[in-house]
């Protein structure tokens, strides 16, 4: 094994020592990810609920056969044209 021990207990303070809470890196770095976790997802609700409530808003107007000129839309000989 290693050998290394990290000791992560907090240390035993006289009465009038007054501690701040300081977080790590590692910490700070979680606590930034998770927050930005939480605001991509809170998106992603609010875009889904504004797909459910007007579906057709999202929707294109034109399809994939628009443009073609010539062939008929639809025939496998328009796909290997």
């Amino acid at each position: 094994m290693c050998g290394s021990h990290f000791n992560y207990s907090v240390p035993i303070m006289n009465g009038n020592e007054e501690t701040s809470p300081s977080l790590t890196l590692e910490q700070k770095t979680a606590f930034a990810f998770v927050g930005m976790l939480c605001i991509f997802l809170g998106l992603l609700i609010i875009r889904c609920f504004r797909i459910l409530l007007d579906p057709y808003s999202s929707m294109p107007s034109s399809t994939w056969a628009d443009g073609v000129e010539g062939l008929e839309k639809g025939t496998f000989e328009y796909a290997l044209a």
